[in-house]
């Protein structure tokens, strides 16, 4: 799969690796068509080219048709030229995946792990799985050029240590590149599991769209945003904390005018099953919630609504200011069905500006659990067939 979320500017560009970035979207050129597309000497797109070759990042992909004497080679994206492993955190459970550098997933497995049991511990079952996998693929492990990583917290994202994660006991400031460097000596990029969800739902769902914004609701409350293009982390990392933002009170709302408490408190999984509690419903947590609800549960399918109004209380402003085309409602609460997403769209379409939900869809997550992964594998091509760094290993070449 082509990194969806990646820009088109090559045509123009003089380097190997930005004649590269063209032949990203698996269609086969010629040099001729390189040379017409770039504006450069055919001399010099084919040196270029040769190189990239070279590098393995690009093969022979046969030959064009002739309009007289020998026909032109073509060549084409290799994704074959290296792997990443794509690693998506819960906070029970772990999903492991090897991906080619298309980002397609090769094979993956998901199974229970619990995230409190600490990083050490944690990473160590990840990169004992990802070596399984490869093993399982004939891969080597020198195949490997990065490892992408998603964490149920906030993570500084420029040195992929979480920062005060409050489901992550000892994670704090771990530095998890560092660690899994002495198993894979490759580039380990790690970010908040919406960010990557947001890059996978993205890359499966909306290939077309430029701005959306995917909102996970479940034991918390977080968005990955999508704008122009580009994934938004913001200053340190932690753009899209939705979780954290206080409510503006609605006169709508069944909370006092008082309460501000923010979002995570009233419209997470946690806090719908805490509000069930109160009314003497056994409900432990979201996947009570969820089955409650699905079992027809009258209770449980107001206070998943009312949790939706809350979410989309936020929702309103977000859309004010970031104008998005989708919002994709997703986690352990959204698969309870439309009760949540119709909360949501209730307050969004009636406090938003006209003009920003003229033609703005609210829809549920559609992904399957090998989003997440996908993600994180799209996150590693972004920088490991960046420009620069194809330039660096065809110099190496």
């Amino acid at each position: 799969m082509v990194d969806a979320v990646r820009g088109s500017g090559a045509v123009g560009s003089n380097g190997a690796g930005e004649i590269f970035q063209i032949l990203r979207d698996g269609h086969a050129r010629t040099k001729a068509e390189l040379a017409t597309l770039t504006g450069l000497a055919r001399s010099t797109v084919s040196g270029r080219v040769d190189t990239l070759l070279a590098a393995g990042l690009l093969r022979s992909a046969g030959e064009a048709v002739s309009t007289g004497g020998r026909p032109p080679a073509r060549v084409a994206f290799n994704p074959s030229a290296g792997v990443v492993l794509a690693v998506d955190l819960g906070a029970t459970h772990a999903t492991i995946a090897v991906a080619d550098l298309a980002a397609s997933i090769l094979t993956s497995n998901t199974h229970p792990l619990d995230i409190a049991d600490g990083p050490e511990a944690v990473l160590d079952a990840v990169i004992s799985e990802g070596a399984a996998l490869l093993e399982q693929e004939g891969i080597a492990a020198s195949h490997v050029v990065g490892v992408g990583i998603g964490v149920p917290g906030p993570v500084e994202h420029s040195t992929g240590r979480p920062t005060n994660p409050p489901i992550m006991p000892g994670w704090d400031r771990f530095d998890v590149p560092h660690y899994v460097q002495r198993t894979f000596d490759v580039p380990v990029l790690v970010d908040n599991d919406v960010n990557i969800l947001a890059l996978g739902e993205q890359a499966l769902s909306w290939p077309g769209v430029a701005d959306l914004i995917f909102v996970k609701v479940s034991t918390g409350i977080g968005a990955g945003i999508i704008s122009g293009g580009t994934l938004q982390r913001g200053a340190q990392g932690s753009a899209g904390d939705m979780g954290h933002v206080q409510v503006p009170y609605s006169h709508d709302s069944p909370r006092p005018p008082g309460d501000q408490r923010d979002l995570e408190a009233v419209a997470s999984g946690t806090a719908i099953a805490a509000d069930l509690r109160a009314q003497g419903i056994d409900a432990a947590g979201s996947a009570d919630v969820v089955a409650l609800v699905r079992a027809g549960h009258q209770a449980a399918i107001t206070a998943t609504r009312q949790a939706g109004r809350e979410v989309g209380e936020v929702l309103a402003t977000v859309v004010n200011m970031l104008n998005p085309s989708v919002i994709v409602i997703g986690g352990s609460v959204a698969r309870a069905g439309e009760h949540l997403l119709a909360g949501v769209r209730e307050v969004v379409y009636r406090r938003s500006i006209p003009l920003a939900t003229q033609h703005l869809g609210i829809v549920q997550s559609q992904a399957d659990e090998t989003a997440g992964v996908l993600g994180a594998a799209i996150m590693v091509t972004q920088q490991v067939l960046s420009p620069a760094a194809v330039e660096l290993r065809a110099a190496r070449a």
